[in-house]
């Protein structure tokens, strides 16, 4: 049975101050929310006071990418050691904004995947359509994540693909997560927007309610 995982992306949004806000007021609503794993990917400048907000509950914190390289002269970049330090669980890697805007390709999003792997973190790698290549209905998107699955199998073993969890990345709100989670092959949802306001992001966390 494939535990459901509900993540956050924050994007470049939120100031410390209003990540300390944002836990305030997120915690209590999730505290007996046990059916799912809950995961917040705040901004790098953000992630020490989500680390602190978030300490002794069931929320984990991730990064939202990460550079291949444990260090060298990559100006800007930030390595996989240093988001362990941090006290991040898992990271985000190869988002359709960063493919889209930054010029990521599978080879780099593969790279950056080995290289959290070997750190320990969890990897949340993103692959797929964007929304205007087609637009996604709870039994569209579980196609899709069924081909993922398969083509998992193919490269793996049927049993590591039945084993891995496949999170819906397109739009989802507190109106449509329940549709989603109903679906066989969807296993949980990366949040954007909705997961700013958390009252948006605990109804979507708290969809079996």
């Amino acid at each position: 049975m494939r535990r459901p995982v509900i993540a956050g992306n924050w994007k470049m949004y939120k100031t410390q101050s209003e990540t300390r806000a944002f836990f305030a007021a997120f915690l209590p609503s999730v505290a007996a929310s046990n059916h799912c794993d809950i995961i917040v990917a705040p901004p790098f400048t953000a992630i020490a006071a989500a680390v602190e907000s978030a300490k002794g509950s069931a929320v984990a914190i991730a990064a939202q990418n990460l550079h291949w390289e444990r260090e060298g002269a990559f100006t800007g970049e930030i390595s996989a050691p240093m988001i362990v330090e941090s006290g991040c669980r898992a990271v985000i890697i190869g988002h359709s904004e960063r493919r889209h805007y930054f010029g990521e390709t599978d080879a780099s999003v593969n790279r950056k995947l080995k290289a959290a792997i070997a750190a320990g973190l969890t990897p949340i790698v993103c692959v797929g359509e964007t929304l205007a290549e087609r637009e996604a209905t709870p039994e569209i998107a579980s196609d899709a994540h069924r081909h993922v699955r398969g083509l998992a199998a193919k490269m793996f073993t049927p049993e590591l693909a039945s084993a891995l969890r496949i999170l819906y990345g397109g739009s989802v709100k507190p109106d449509n997560i329940r549709g989603l989670m109903d679906q066989a092959d969807i296993d949980g949802a990366l949040v954007g927007g909705a997961s700013l306001d958390p009252k948006s992001f605990a109804a979507i966390v708290n969809y079996q309610a």
